[in-house]
């Protein structure tokens, strides 16, 4: 265990195959994420009644790439200053949690399930940009908008479940 611990530190430690490796992960959850939505939404969603302040699904993708991106870029800036293993296990659960998501609301169709889920990966986005206030201010200000895109979230799901 310590000499693979010892490679992942090593492989991490190199800055812009750091950069790669976040990205790749954090976009293999979104493919999950995505790949689970097109497969299970309809014509299950379409069945649901909506918030009328949901936005057309058109919407959904460049915002969640434009997220994806920035928290990646904000998780790598701390990484590559700090090499604090700890946040970046929690970018990773988080990560997790965000992926989650989609199978839990559109693969099980679970309304309630997926706020909880959301509501943890609302705790984790605000511990994290909490973090990153103090270790670095252009990554705190990439995740501003996932913090406010992940509270938005909530009250779309949370108004889903009121509404069906």
């Amino acid at each position: 265990i310590f000499w693979h611990k010892l490679f992942i530190q090593q492989i991490m430690r190199n800055k812009y195959l750091s950069l790669f490796i976040i990205l790749i992960i954090t976009f293999v959850a979104s493919a999950i994420g995505g790949f689970t939505t097109s497969q299970f939404k309809e014509p299950w969603y379409s069945s649901l009644t909506l918030s009328p302040y949901n936005p057309p699904s058109w919407v959904f993708g460049p915002v969640w790439t434009t997220l994806y991106v920035f928290m990646s870029v904000a998780i790598w800036k701390v990484w590559t200053k700090f090499y604090e293993t700890k946040i970046l296990i929690i970018y990773f659960i988080h990560i997790l949690f965000n992926a989650s998501w989609s199978v839990v609301f559109f693969g099980f169709h679970e309304i309630l399930l997926s706020l909880i889920n959301l509501i943890i990966i609302l705790a984790m986005v605000i511990y994290l940009t909490i973090i990153f206030k103090s270790r670095d201010n252009l990554s705190f200000l990439l995740m501003v908008p996932y913090l406010l895109w992940s509270s938005y979230a909530l009250f779309l799901n949370a108004s889903i479940l009121i509404l069906n």
